[in-house]
């Protein structure tokens, strides 16, 4: 719904062979963390290995599979959660950064017992922060 507002600009961080940016729920209304079905980072044209993937949410880190019964994390539209996964970036010069999110919608209701299922994407140019 608000793709363009996923990736935080400025916030493109690289360190130890992982990249990590900071997102922005595409929702108008907060979900809770087993919503939050998958992502992807992409750098550069560069995917991050789906098993290296981790989602910080809240100050817990998690792996999506861990997220996938959790309703007692929240994420909000305010508030701003890192996506990391292991990709070296260098610090010179500006990046291509993908996010890929999909998101179910608990409260929409699609089929006799299917809710919404949504695949946002953004893309920015940004520079390593130091």
């Amino acid at each position: 719904m608000i793709p363009d507002r996923i990736i935080e600009q400025g916030t493109l961080q690289a360190r130890d062979g992982r990249a990590a940016v900071e997102v922005r729920l595409p929702w108008y209304r907060a979900l809770p963390a087993s919503c939050i079905s998958g992502a992807k980072l992409t750098i550069d044209g560069v995917e991050a290995p789906a098993d290296s993937l981790r989602w910080q949410m809240n100050g817990v880190e998690s792996t999506f599979a861990d997220m996938k019964g959790d309703t007692d994390q929240w994420w909000f539209p305010t508030d701003s959660a890192v996506l990391s996964g292991e990709l070296s970036v260098d610090g010179g010069g500006e990046h291509e950064v993908r996010v890929d999110l999909e998101l179910y919608i608990p409260y929409i209701i699609i089929a006799d017992d299917q809710v919404l299922h949504i695949e946002e994407h953004d893309t920015k140019n940004m520079e390593v922060v130091a």
